[in-house]
Formats: structure tokens, sequence, C-alpha cells
């Protein structure tokens, strides 16, 4: 099931490094060939709005069987494409389907238990930033060995389709709420209804914003950062600083058995204090030096991942009955916060250059600690009321 959360979210950034090849195929400018990588976010982002929910009432197997028939028939269309605008269009299909690793993650969860559900988000964390951290090169590994760029599509196709015969076998054949017929539209219109029902919910939500907000803004501003003087890098370098965050990305999952030790909080906590510091070594050292940056994009991918699974444990314990949705609305808070974030982040950068934009940082992690102190201090104030202290 990890395994499977890596390949289908490598669906949503494989098109990335192959825009400029897309852009030499159809004869058109990089503007129009980056509408494909447009339409993958806003693919995804509408999955997740419109199926995710959906995980709630039809059987997990068969949805995920359904989902990944699509997926694989979208991915030959892409590959297929005779056009970039045709393209697009294919792409944003891929996406909207490729949606498994948020139907994945709820299941998973259910079938372990609320005691672990920390650990087991970590598990599946693990393969998703597999997925996210290869997608990249090894479309771009498939094309340049290939000589084009339809043979990633055609790759990730196959992939796709030897889930469809495995994947199914490991999760439950049955409804996950058996007796309950909420109409399609029902469960779409039951989303407010949960976030304003949970505290737990509008706290992760929050948090999660506020984290990828600043997440968001520093990598929508780092190739301009690295374009100017003392650097003077290309996209290439500023692109394989990635790969440089893949030791903070994949520590971070250890964080779910900590998730179930002690709490969420404690792991928010430790995740806001490593995005701070993060932006600490990029105002410091970051500024002239590469190593600086190098580090604090450890600390910043490891704050970003750990801050995700506490919030996603977190919210997993507020209703069995609504997991996927629980987990539609978090996902919303935290992809509108990265949209907002990258922009705050590409206007700091106009107005302030890179001091703006590390300052930005600071005060979306200020946002995140406050909200979370206010939630503790809460929590505790409520504690001492029901035990009778004033």
């Amino acid at each position: 099931m990890a395994a499977a959360c890596g390949i289908m979210v490598a669906n949503v950034y494989l098109c990335q490094p192959l825009l400029s090849a897309i852009s030499e195929s159809f004869r058109v400018t990089s503007g129009t060939a980056g509408y494909v990588a447009m339409g993958a976010q806003v693919g995804y982002a509408l999955g997740i709005l419109l199926v995710v929910p959906l995980a709630d009432r039809v059987s997990p197997r068969r949805l995920l069987r359904t989902l990944l028939g699509l997926t694989c028939i979208a991915l030959l269309l892409a590959a297929a494409s005779p056009s970039a605008s045709l393209l697009a269009l294919s792409t944003l299909a891929v996406t909207t389907v490729t949606v498994v690793p948020q139907i994945i993650i709820p299941v998973a969860v259910s079938m372990a238990g609320t005691s672990q559900s920390g650990k087991v988000v970590g598990q599946m964390q693990t393969g998703l930033i597999l997925g996210i951290l290869l997608s990249r090169t090894v479309s771009g590994a498939v094309a340049q060995f290939s000589g084009t760029w339809r043979a990633s599509y055609l790759a990730a196709a196959l992939c796709t389709a030897a889930l469809f015969f495995i994947l199914p076998s490991f999760v439950p054949q049955g409804s996950p709420n058996k007796g309950e017929r909420e109409s399609y539209f029902s469960l779409l219109g039951s989303l407010p209804k949960l976030l304003w029902k949970w505290q737990g919910l509008r706290l992760s939500g929050l948090l999660g914003a506020s984290v990828f907000g600043a997440f968001s803004a520093f990598w929508a501003t780092l190739a301009f950062h690295l374009a100017a003087p003392p650097f003077g890098y290309g996209t290439a370098q500023a692109g394989l600083l990635g790969l440089w965050g893949a030791a903070g990305a994949l520590i971070a999952p250890q964080c779910g058995k900590l998730v179930d030790r002690f709490g969420p909080e404690r792991v928010n906590a430790l995740a806001i204090g490593a995005t701070a510091l993060s932006f600490a070594f990029f105002l410091g050292a970051g500024s002239t030096t590469v190593w600086a940056i190098i580090v604090g994009v450890n600390f910043l991918d490891f704050g970003n991942q750990a801050g995700q699974i506490a919030n996603q444990a977190r919210i997993f314990k507020l209703d069995p009955s609504a997991r996927a949705r629980l987990n539609t609305v978090y996902m919303v808070f935290t992809f509108s916060g990265g949209a907002l974030g990258a922009a705050l982040g590409t206007t700091a950068w106009s107005y302030a250059g890179w001091r703006g934009v590390c300052l930005l940082g600071f005060g979306l992690v200020a946002v995140a600690a406050g909200l979370l102190l206010l939630s503790v201090v809460a929590r505790r104030s409520q504690g001492r009321r029901n035990a009778g202290f004033p």
C-alpha cells in the first residue's frame, strides 16, 4: 500500500521535467507547455475534493480498482495526445483520478486501528515521499533514454496497470459504513459540517496550511535566489536540491511512532521548530552559501512531513466513519495554504528579495506556533474546569 502511494502520487509530478521536450515536440511556447503542469495540480485538487469523499461509502476495493483503471486509460490517452492542449486535458484527467494515496491512507489506519494511526500514517508517507522525490528523476531519465516524453507516460501506465491487479487484494472488500445510504451530494455537503464539528480538524487544517505555506514560499522563490549573485545557477541545480532534501523527508515518517506515544501536539511542536530552524539557515548563511540551503532544505522537508503525519493522525481519531472526508477537508486546507504561500513568497521576493521570503517564512511558522499554543492552553483550561478547578 505504501508503494502504491508512491507510484500514484508520481503521476502528479512526472510531467514537470518533460515540459521542455513537450514544448519542442508540439512547437509551442514554454508558457503553453506549462499548462500541462498546471492541469496536473488542478486535477489533483479536484480529485481530493470530489472523489476522495466517496471512500466513506463505497467499497475501498471497488473504488480503488475503478480509479486505477481510469488512471491507466488517462495515462495512455496522454501518451497519445496529438497537441499540447489535449495533453493538458489528459493530464488533468490523470491527476483527478490518481488520488489513490488519499484513499489508501484512511483505509490503512482503519485496518490497523487508531492506537497505531501515527505509525501507519508514517509508513504510508514514506511511500508518498519517495514517489514525490523520485518521480521527476525517473520520468526525466525514461524520456532521455527513450528519446520521447511519451515513454514516461507509457511507463506510468504500466506501473498503474500492475497495481490494478495487485493492490485491491490488500484492502477490504465491503462498504466502510454499512447501512448508511448517503447520496454523493450529501457526502460533499457534510464537509463543512465536519469542519464546524471538530476542533481538532480545524487545528490540523490551519497548522497544515501555515507550515505548507512556508514550504511553498521557499520553493516558489528558490530558483530566483539561486539564479542571482553570488550563485548564478540554472534550473537544473535548483531542482537537484529536492533530492538533497531526501534525508530529512525520509526521517520524518519515524515521527509516526512518536505521535502514538506522546500525542500529535508534541510532534507538531517538533515540526514547527524544525521549520523555523530551516529559515534560520536560509536567512543566515543561506544568503551566500549553498551548503546552508541544503541543510535548511532537510529541516524544511522534515518539518513539513512530520507535521503532516501529526495532523493526519489527529484527524483520523475523530470519526472513524468519516476518515476520507476528514482527510479531504484537511488536504483542501493544506493545498490552499500552499497556494497562498507560493503567491506571498513571489510577492515578498519582488519587494524585499531573499530576506523578505525568509521573514515571510518565519511569520507563517509563528502563526503555526501561536495556533498550537492556543490549542494546548485551551485544552488544559478545559481539563481544569472539568476537574472542578477555577
